[in-house]
């Protein structure tokens, strides 16, 4: 998968995985998302569907705070997409799992539709309780 992408978008996203993540912990991802959005020179043309592959490898490998999780993927994947122009969306919903108890998920979306969802069947599964860019942001 990754002689799909250039190189530089492979740095982007080796960048993008070791920064984004930890800051997660200790930044709002309300103000984090804000940088998140930003264009970005460069790396606009590769294969999304390659990218996220490559990004969910690497935050697989990572340990602790770089850890894979659904928000820390989305976040990276956000970035990088959001940068090179596409128009993606973060989510962040939450739902009641059989215990009772509460459970998150964060995922992107494409025209409303999930997008690059390992599990596209589980944000249906949420309430969404946050979007990024908020709506009034967006173009």
């Amino acid at each position: 998968m990754s002689r799909d992408l250039s190189r530089a978008v492979r740095l982007r996203a080796l960048l993008a995985a070791a920064v984004l993540p930890p800051l997660l912990s200790i930044v709002s991802l309300q103000r984090l998302a804000l940088y998140l959005g930003r264009p970005h020179e460069g790396g606009r043309g590769f294969d999304d569907s390659a990218l996220a592959a490559w990004v969910d490898g690497l935050l697989y490998r990572l340990p602790g705070p770089w850890r894979r999780t659904c928000l820390k993927r989305a976040a990276v994947l956000y970035h990088l997409l959001r940068g090179a122009g596409r128009s993606v969306e973060l989510r962040i919903g939450v739902r009641r799992d059989e215990a009772g108890s509460l459970a998150a998920h964060a995922w992107l979306t494409r025209s409303t539709e999930p997008y690059l969802e390992p599990e596209p069947e589980a944000p249906g599964r949420h309430s969404v309780i946050a979007t990024f860019p908020a709506p009034s942001a967006q173009n």
